[in-house]
């Protein structure tokens, strides 16, 4: 049953991703003027890209995407059938890694600036991911997501700081302003499409659908800091989720767009302040 209901996320969490990302572009529309587009044009344009041309640059130039694809999909999985967090962590770094050494692989200046700047947001966010992980073991004792949400106190009780910078964080992940610095969904980037100006096609589909995936595994991570054994604080923790998007929208389109430096420091500053303190705090109750 659990190997069917990791093939059942596989196939409809990308569905989920898509309806939020539909949602994004058009609370962005509203929040600058526009009518904005339908909530299923995410869709469109995948099967609109699925039935175009790919044009491969070399034989390794598409295989790096797919790898990235895998593991992330792997990565949701993972936590969504409660499975090791930390474990799908891992997996998660392995796909960006893979995504970057596709970038890597062209000779295209574009492309190897966006590979460079995902590769120092994969340092910039990789720490507080990893600290996220550490202290949901030192309050619950597991790893693993059916034993955090098995709880009758939300993790975010004894955690707020954490949850706090992996809020932060996320907004790297997720490659939103101010950290859309490898490459963007909008119109606005000096480096035309960063990472993925060298794909077309059949292969930036799978690049599109890979973000789905990225949107409910950072979405999973917020759930997991909000729900118990209880059936109301699950629900709770669906909307919390929500609301978190809804957040991350709008500092998308309130902030401009950090240096890779700025974003770097800010990064290790929100990690290094908010993880230690609270768990030092922690340290002394628990």
């Amino acid at each position: 049953m659990v190997i069917v209901y990791g093939i059942l996320i596989i196939l409809f969490a990308p569905l989920v991703g898509g309806l939020l990302t539909g949602f994004d572009r058009k609370i962005t529309a509203r929040l600058q003027g526009r009518q904005g587009p339908p909530l299923l044009q995410p869709f469109y344009d995948v099967f609109k890209l699925i039935q175009k041309e790919s044009i491969q640059v070399n034989s390794m130039h598409r295989f790096y995407v797919y790898l990235s694809l895998v593991f992330v999909a792997f990565t949701t999985a993972i936590l969504l059938v409660g499975g090791d967090m930390l474990l799908a962590i891992f997996a998660l770094t392995l796909g960006s890694v893979f995504f970057v050494l596709g970038g890597y692989s062209t000779r295209s200046p574009y492309s190897l600036i966006g590979a460079e700047r995902e590769l120092l947001q994969i340092m910039a966010y990789e720490p507080m991911v990893l600290i996220t992980c550490v202290s949901l073991y030192y309050v619950d004792g597991s790893f693993f997501v059916k034993n955090i949400i098995a709880n009758d106190i939300p993790a975010i009780i004894y955690l707020p700081g954490v949850f706090i910078g992996l809020i932060y964080v996320i907004t790297i992940k997720l490659r939103k302003s101010p950290f859309d610095l490898s490459t963007s969904h909008h119109g606005h980037q000096e480096i035309v499409k960063g990472i993925t100006t060298e794909y077309s096609g059949r292969d930036l589909a799978v690049i599109e659908i890979t973000h789905w995936y990225e949107v409910i595994i950072t979405l999973t991570l917020v759930f997991v800091f909000i729900a118990t054994s209880s059936v109301l604080s699950r629900i709770i923790a669906v909307l919390v989720c929500l609301l978190v998007y809804f957040l991350e929208i709008i500092i998308d389109n309130a902030f401009a767009r950090y240096k890779w430096q700025q974003a770097l420091k800010y990064a290790w500053i929100a990690t290094g302040v908010l993880a230690t303190i609270n768990l030092l705090i922690l340290s002394f109750f628990h």
